[in-house]
């Protein structure tokens, strides 16, 4: 089963050098995505798939590079990370046997201290689909994980 997901705004990237397409979405099938452009660009390419629509600008994950927000539970902690756009975070701060198995169970990918981390922030393309949507202050609306919504606000 393939799922659109639409924004506002499509951002391949979040360098600068990276222009939002507007009525942008994101086709993703299984944990892959599978089509990227304007909405009317991927609903032509793939006319049976659910769309799910958000106000904001859709674009890839965020990498949480700083200490994990307190919960009382490892998956708290984690779920919490998920609520601020990001499926990632760094190994340094998932350090404890109970954190790393909660990160394994919801597939939040830990990023190890040999990988060079020039940015927060992945850009979109022909690989998992780990995707979130920000309104225009910066909030996350919605997170998706592998193909998966794991966070809706709205």
């Amino acid at each position: 089963m393939r799922t659109i997901h639409a924004a506002d705004a499509l951002r391949y990237g979040w360098d600068e050098e990276f222009e939002p397409v507007p009525d942008g979405a994101v086709a993703v099938e299984a944990d892959r995505v599978v089509g990227m452009g304007t909405l009317a660009e991927v609903q032509e390419q793939y006319p049976d798939a659910r769309v799910r629509r958000w106000p904001g600008i859709l674009g890839p994950a965020l990498l949480h590079q700083g200490p994990l927000p307190e919960a009382p539970t490892p998956r708290e902690r984690l779920h919490a990370v998920l609520k601020l756009g990001a499926t990632a975070v760094l190994e340094e701060h998932a350090s404890t046997p109970e954190l790393r198995a909660a990160a394994a169970r919801n597939d939040i990918v830990v990023v190890p201290p040999t990988m060079p981390v020039s940015r927060p922030y992945a850009r979109i393309g022909a690989g998992r689909a780990d995707l979130a949507v920000f309104d225009e202050n910066g909030e996350c609306i919605a997170t998706v994980l592998g193909g998966r919504l794991v966070h809706r606000r709205r």
